[in-house]
C-alpha cells in the first residue's frame, strides 16, 4: 500500500475522517475571527497603542501565512496526520496563553504562537482530503464541506465569542479552542489515516529561514509604511530584505533537487489564478470585516453577542457558497463560477462606501449574505483548483499554497486596510476645547481609545470628542469598503483572463529544465 494514497476501503470511512478534518479547520477559522468583537474589550483592559491593535489582529495571520508553505512540506515529509495532531497539541497550549496574556505584547506573541500552530494544521487538512477522496467529483463536494466548515467556524467566533463577553472577560474567548482540540486528539487519532510523500527528500532548513523572512519582512513593510508613511528608515529597509529573501527562496527552489515549494506549479493558469484570486480578493475582504466589527459596536452601540448576530448573514452565505460550489463549478464553469462570485464580492462590498451611522441594517445584511456567499464559492473553488492542479505527491505544498494566500490576504488586508481607517480616523479627529493633550493623544490612536478616553470627561466635552470620532471612524470605513470593491473588481478581471483558453502544462507533467544540475543542497 501505498503511503501517499492510504486505502481507505468504504464510503462511511471517507466521510468519518472528513468529519475529524472539519473539527480542525473549524478550531483555525473560529479563532481568526473570535478575537473581532473583543477588540473594544482588550482597548479597555490592556490599553493597547493603535500599531499594538493591529498587531493583536494580524500577528496571526503574519505568522500562519509565513510558515504555512514550510509546513505544509513538512506534512509530505513526517507525515499529514502526525503533524496535524502535534499543531492540535500546540494550538491549545498557546490558546492557554493568549487567553490569560496580562499584557499587549504578552498577547501579542501568544496570537504569533497560535500562527505558528495553526500553520501545521491548515495544510494537512487540505492534503489529506486529497489522500481520502481518489474521485474527482467526491473530492470536490469533500472540499466544499472543508470549506463551509472553514466559514462555519468563522461564523461561530462572533457568535459564541459574543455570548461569552456578555458574560465573563475578553480572554474567554480562546478557551473556546479547548473543547474542540481535545475532540480532534481523540478522534482524528483513531480515525485518521497517515498520508505522506513516499520519496520526500530533505526538509531545506535555508529554505524555510528564506520564506519565513520574505513574507514577513514584505508584510511589515507594507503596514508600517501604509500606517506611518515611508520616511521611517525600517520600512524600505526591511521591504528589500523581505524582497531579497522572496527571491534567494525562489532561487533556491529551482536549484534543490526536493524544494520545498515546487515553484513550476506556478506554470499552470489553473493553479495560479485561484491563488492570485484569493490572496486579492482576501485583502480587501478581511480589511472590511475587521473595521465593521468595531463599526457595529463602538459607532452603533451593538453589544458584542448583538454585534455577533449582525454579521452572522455574511457567515451563513459563506457556508452555503462552500456548499454549493461544487455544482456551480459544474454548471456555469470553473472560470465564470470565480469571475462573477469575485465580482460579486467586490459590488458588496463596495457599498460600505456609504454607509453612516444610521444606515438601517437591513442594508447591512444584504451586503453581508452577497459578500458571504461569494466568499464562499471563492475560497471553496480556489482550494478545489490548486490541488487538482498539483501531482498527488505535491498534496502538503500545494495546500500550503492555497492556505497562505488566504493568510497572507487576511494578514495584508487588516495591516492595509486597517492603517488606511487607522490614518483617515486620526487626520478627522477634532478634539474639542476643555480635553487636556493626553487625552487628545490616547482619542487620536483608534476609536475605541476615544471612547475610553471620553468616559473621564464631562458630559460637554465628552459628547463632541464621541460625535467627532464615529464621523471619522465611518469616513474611513467608507474609504475601506471602496478599495475592497475596486480590489475584487480587479481580481475577477485577472481570474478572468488567467483561466482563459487551455491551461498550461500541470506540474505533474514533464517540464523541459534548462537550469544546471540541480544539487540537494
Amino acid at each position: 500500500m501505498s503511503r501517499n494514497a492510504p486505502h481507505i476501503s468504504t464510503t462511511r470511512q471517507r466521510w468519518t475522517g472528513l468529519a475529524v478534518l472539519v473539527l480542525a479547520v473549524t478550531v483555525v477559522a473560529l479563532d481568526a475571527t473570535v478575537l473581532s468583537l473583543a477588540i473594544p474589550s482588550i482597548s479597555e483592559t490592556l490599553r493597547p497603542s493603535g500599531t499594538q491593535l493591529l498587531w493583536i489582529g494580524d500577528s496571526y495571520s503574519f505568522v500562519l501565512a509565513g510558515l504555512l508553505v514550510s509546513m505544509g512540506a513538512l506534512s509530505d515529509r513526517i507525515g499529514r496526520k502526525k503533524l496535524l495532531l502535534s499543531g492540535a497539541t500546540a494550538f491549545g497550549a498557546a490558546s492557554l496563553l493568549a487567553a490569560y496574556a496580562p499584557s499587549p505584547g504578552w498577547l501579542i506573541l501568544a496570537r504569533a504562537l497560535l500562527g505558528v500552530a495553526g500553520a501545521t494544521i491548515m495544510p494537512s487538512t487540505l492534503s489529506l482530503i486529497r489522500s481520502l477522496f481518489p474521485d474527482d467529483r467526491e473530492r470536490a463536494t469533500a472540499i466544499g464541506v472543508w470549506g463551509a466548515a472553514a466559514t462555519a467556524g468563522a461564523a461561530l467566533g462572533p457568535v459564541v465569542g459574543g455570548a461569552l463577553l456578555e458574560h465573563f472577560w475578553w480572554g474567554s474567548v480562546f478557551l473556546l479552542n479547548i473543547p474542540v482540540l481535545l475532540l480532534l486528539l481523540v478522534f482524528g487519532a483513531w480515525l485518521l489515516p497517515e498520508s505522506r510523500n513516499p520519496e520526500p527528500g530533505r526538509w531545506d532548513v535555508l529554505s524555510v529561514a528564506l520564506s519565513m523572512t520574505g513574507v514577513i519582512g514584505v508584510v511589515y513593510a507594507v503596514k508600517e509604511g501604509a500606517a506611518h508613511g515611508l520616511a521611517r528608515w525600517d520600512v524600505p529597509v526591511t521591504f528589500v530584505l523581505g524582497a531579497a529573501a522572496l527571491t534567494a527562496f525562489v532561487r533556491r527552489q529551482l536549484w534543490l533537487e526536493t524544494p520545498l515549494l515546487d515553484v513550476r506549479l506556478f506554470r499552470d493558469r489553473r493553479f495560479t489564478a485561484p491563488v492570485t484570486a484569493s490572496l486579492i480578493s482576501l485583502v480587501g475582504l478581511s480589511g472590511v470585516i475587521f473595521v465593521v466589527s468595531q463599526y457595529l459596536q463602538l459607532v452603533r452601540g451593538y453589544e458584542p453577542l448583538q454585534a455577533g448576530l449582525a454579521e452572522l448573514p455574511a457567515f451563513a452565505g459563506s457556508v452555503v457558497g462552500g456548499l454549493l460550489t461544487a455544482r456551480a463549478a459544474r454548471r456555469f464553469g470553473a472560470r465564470k463560477a470565480l469571475t462573477v462570485s469575485l465580482l460579486a464580492m467586490g459590488l458588496a462590498a463596495g457599498t460600505l462606501g456609504w454607509f453612516q451611522q444610521d444606515t438601517t441594517y437591513l442594508l447591512l445584511a444584504v451586503s453581508f449574505l452577497v459578500t458571504g456567499t461569494a466568499e464562499g464559492v471563492v475560497y471553496t473553488l480556489g482550494a478545489d483548483l490548486v490541488l487538482s492542479a498539483a501531482p498527488a505527491d505535491k498534496a502538503g505544498a500545494a495546500s500550503a499554497v492555497s492556505e497562505t494566500a488566504y493568510e497572507l490576504g487576511t494578514a495584508l488586508g487588516i495591516a492595509l486596510v486597517g492603517s488606511v481607517v487607522g490614518s483617515i480616523y486620526a487626520n478627522g479627529l477634532s478634539v474639542p476645547a476643555g480635553a487636556s493633550a493626553e487625552t487628545a493623544a490616547r482619542a487620536g490612536e483608534s476609536l475605541g481609545s476615544a471612547v475610553e478616553a471620553a468616559h473621564g470627561l464631562p458630559a460637554e466635552v465628552a459628547r463632541p470628542l464621541l460625535a467627532s470620532a464615529e464621523d471619522a471612524f465611518v469616513h474611513g470605513m467608507n474609504s475601506a469598503g471602496l478599495v475592497a470593491g475596486v480590489l475584487l473588481v480587479g481580481a475577477a478581471g485577472l481570474a478572468w483572463r488567467l483561466l482563459r483558453g487551455p491551461s498550461a502544462p500541470t506540474a505533474a507533467e514533464p517540464v523541459e529544465v534548462t537550469e544546471p544540475q540541480k544539487v540537494d543542497a
